[in-house]
């Protein structure tokens, strides 16, 4: 039953990811708007942040480029749920329910897809920094720390935009779930240090997901102590992970019985 499913989820991802081959405009639009905001902060406020590093472009892109993967992700997740959406309204689950092939092959292809297109669209970003004076002494086993957090995040958020996906009743409602998460990263450590925020935003700043990741991800990055902060941030992932999987398999179920 395991092969089944493996072999099946592998077919229909292929599918998936033959569409987004035949039109990158996704992965290039999911690029976009993380990019500019990249310019932005760089070129426009970066003279003005004081980051406490006695910062020049090159320094503070690679301050802010952490948070600029989140949000890249955060943005990508939207076409996600948008896949997911039209598939549904264009019966194509009803179809595959129709034939012999394993139930959750479907909903994992999704997955699997988003995945693959989001880490895409990361490269292009980190390819974006480099040019603008991103660098990092960082070795092969600190890459691959960063590597995993984010593939684990960018699960954990594909997860997340399934239920929207499998819930809304309007291309609107699909994919606008993903606006707070792609603002969240504005109130975190991403652009500023937490200690310049005002007492109560302050205390949000350090006590929500993004600045964990983004400081795990930072530390790594400059090859820094991470300390207890890569612990906080892989127990948030593997929390919204969890919990994300067990409401959208339910929905999913109930969706299908």
């Amino acid at each position: 039953m395991s092969t089944h499913i493996i072999g099946d989820t592998a077919t229909l991802t292929g599918r998936s990811l033959k569409h987004i081959l035949r039109s990158p405009d996704t992965i290039i639009t999911t690029a976009l708007m993380p990019i500019a905001f990249l310019l932005l902060f760089v070129f426009v406020f970066g003279g003005a942040i004081d980051i406490g590093q006695g910062a020049g472009e090159g320094s503070y892109v690679t301050y802010l480029l952490p948070g600029i993967l989140l949000i890249t992700i955060a943005s990508g997740i939207a076409y996600t749920a948008y896949r997911l959406f039209s598939d549904l309204q264009g019966g194509i689950f009803e179809r595959f329910q129709s034939m012999p092939i394993a139930r959750s092959a479907t909903l994992w292809a999704h997955v699997l897809t988003s995945v693959v297109a989001n880490l895409a669209s990361v490269v292009i970003v980190i390819g974006v920094a480099l040019l603008l004076g991103f660098r990092s002494g960082a070795g092969v086993l600190e890459w691959l720390a960063v590597a995993g957090i984010v593939t684990l995040f960018t699960l954990a958020l594909t997860w997340l935009a399934m239920i929207p996906g499998l819930t809304a009743k309007s291309v609107d409602g699909a994919s606008a779930f993903s606006y707070p998460l792609i603002f969240l990263p504005f109130l975190s450590s991403a652009f500023v240090p937490t200690e310049s925020m005002p007492g109560p935003v302050r205390w949000f700043a350090e006590n929500q997901p993004v600045t964990s990741i983004v400081n795990a991800i930072r530390a790594l990055l400059a090859q820094e102590p991470v300390g207890g902060e890569i612990w906080i941030a892989l127990a948030w992932c593997v929390g919204i992970l969890v919990v994300a999987f067990v409401i959208a398999s339910i929905v999913y179920r109930r969706k299908f019985s």
